[in-house]
């Protein structure tokens, strides 16, 4: 069945899904950490995309 038209939200890509590992280690790579370094952001900072990449390169920097 179609997606509804009317359904419309916000963009998934604005998120980091922490329960799919894909996601996660696409996310890890991206900023150099590891993917437990990424999920522990997750956990943290939930997984608004805007707020991990922030706090990754935190991470990276010290």
């Amino acid at each position: 069945m179609a997606d509804s038209t009317n359904n419309r939200g916000e963009p998934d890509r604005s998120r980091v899904a922490g329960g799919e590992d894909y996601e996660v280690e696409y996310f890890a790579n991206k900023h150099g950490i590891s993917a437990d370094q990424a999920r522990e952001l997750i956990a943290r900072h939930g997984n608004n995309r805007t707020a991990l990449d922030e706090a990754a390169t935190r991470l990276r920097s010290s």
